[in-house]
Formats: C-alpha cells, sequence, structure tokens
C-alpha cells in the first residue's frame, strides 16, 4: 500500500511582496540615516573655547613598559632609564591627555619596588589608566 502526501495549498499560495516591501523599507531607512550623517558632520559651526579642553593629538595607543629580572625598565624594545620612561609617559600625555593607556609586564624575579616607581611616573605624568598584567594560573 503506497502513501500518497498531498502538498499543502499554504506553500504553493506563499508571497514574498510582504518581504520585499520590508527589505525596500530597510534600504530606504539606511539611505536616509546615512544622509544624515553627512549632513551633521558638513554643518559649518565655530566651536566655543573652554579653559579645560583637552585636544586628541594623536590617536592613541598603548605604551608598553617591560621590566626585566634585574630591572632594567623597555619602552618599545629599547633599555631607557627613569628619566626616560618619564619623559615618554609626559610625551604620550601630552599627545592623549584624557585616554593615554599604560601597561607594565614585570618579570614575576623583579624587585617590586621598580615596578612601584614605573607606576608612580605614571601617577606623576598624570597617566590615570595603567594595568599591570600578569599571566593566568595553570590549573
Amino acid at each position: 500500500m503506497t502513501v500518497r502526501i498531498r502538498k499543502s495549498i499554504v506553500l504553493s499560495q506563499l508571497s514574498i511582496t510582504p518581504l520585499i516591501d520590508i527589505v525596500f523599507l530597510l534600504l530606504i531607512f539606511f539611505l536616509v540615516a546615512s544622509r544624515f550623517a553627512e549632513e551633521d558632520r558638513e554643518l559649518d559651526v565655530t566651536l566655543p573655547s573652554a579653559s579645560e579642553a583637552q585636544p586628541l593629538v594623536l590617536k592613541s595607543k598603548e605604551i608598553f613598559i617591560n621590566i626585566d629580572a634585574e630591572g632594567k625598565t623597555y619602552i618599545g624594545g629599547t633599555a631607557t632609564n627613569k628619566e626616560g620612561v618619564e619623559n615618554a609617559l609626559r610625551q604620550a600625555v601630552a599627545n592623549n591627555p584624557a585616554h593615554q593607556k599604560v601597561i607594565i609586564r614585570a618579570d614575576e624575579n623583579c624587585r617590586h619596588k621598580h615596578v612601584v616607581t614605573v607606576m608612580n611616573l605614571c601617577n606623576q605624568a598624570k597617566v590615570v589608566d595603567y594595568v599591570v598584567t600578569t599571566r593566568p594560573t595553570d590549573k
């Protein structure tokens, strides 16, 4: 005995007109929204001045400060002393006053005073976003 399967009437009458309408409306929405965004940038506005304004001079870039086991400090792979670290931090803060990030990577065998010295230099240079990194422990 064979089983007969009749095709559903619903599938034969499926209309994609509402789907096309929705896609068309989304297309119009994104075209109009992008045009408004362009007009905001093209508007000729004279900005007011503020005494505490801090312009973004360069694109913010993280500074990696490495400290080896002997306590030597490296920035960008180049060995530097305390004054070199301080100058590099001050220059970075001058370029990006509000958003400069410093990552301190210290060897696990270095003395704690070297890490504290770099953290203190960050505070003196007005860097508020600095972290001391660690590696995850093996479980």
